[in-house]
């Protein structure tokens, strides 16, 4: 019998679950550590992803195409970095909602500069974790690691938009 990559996945998934329900019977410490932690990060999943991929469903049916375009799009200026730091900096759920985000606004035209500098601020500005990290560092330690690290990714972002261009590399289209 062959298995597929799907039916490998759920193999490894119930081989998972197993341990687990082992670790629980045979009252093994890790594993029911690993359980818990498993628990704890679907449960955060299921309540995070969903309303997130409505508002990204939203945001891709109603951001038109002209305005992603004039503000993320090649003939954007740097104000154009500055609006993909600023969607970051709202974006709720970490890479989990950016990834899908930065590919409605690749397929809305954005240049791939602007979209890795809000994939990459999305995890680096985002204002509940900057909120939090400023009161247990102090404001001058946030403060200091944005403003060295945005120039970094805006930087860092040209230069590997550059390379790509360079060598004619097209992210895929979305499947139909």
């Amino acid at each position: 019998m062959k298995f597929g990559t799907r039916e490998r996945d759920y193999l490894v998934f119930a081989l998972f679950i197993a341990f687990i329900a082992g670790s629980y019977f045979f009252t093994w410490d890790p594993g029911i550590a690993m359980g818990r932690n498993f628990y704890l990060f679907a449960r955060d999943m299921v309540l995070i992803l969903p309303p997130a991929f409505i508002l990204i469903g939203l945001f891709d049916v109603w951001a038109k195409r002209e305005t992603i375009e004039k503000h993320f799009g090649a003939s954007a200026d740097a104000r154009g970095y500055v609006w993909s730091i600023l969607l970051a900096a709202t974006t709720v759920g970490g890479t989990f909602v950016a990834f899908p985000v930065a590919n409605a606004l690749y397929h809305k035209g954005a240049r791939l500069s602007m979209i890795m500098t809000y994939v990459t601020a999305a995890s680096l500005v985002m204002i509940p974790m900057s909120i939090i990290e400023a009161s247990v560092l102090g404001v001058r330690f946030t403060a200091v690691r944005i403003l060295v690290s945005l120039p970094l990714v805006i930087g860092g972002s040209l230069l590997i938009e550059k390379l790509l261009v360079r060598r004619g590399y097209r992210l895929p289209d979305a499947p139909k």
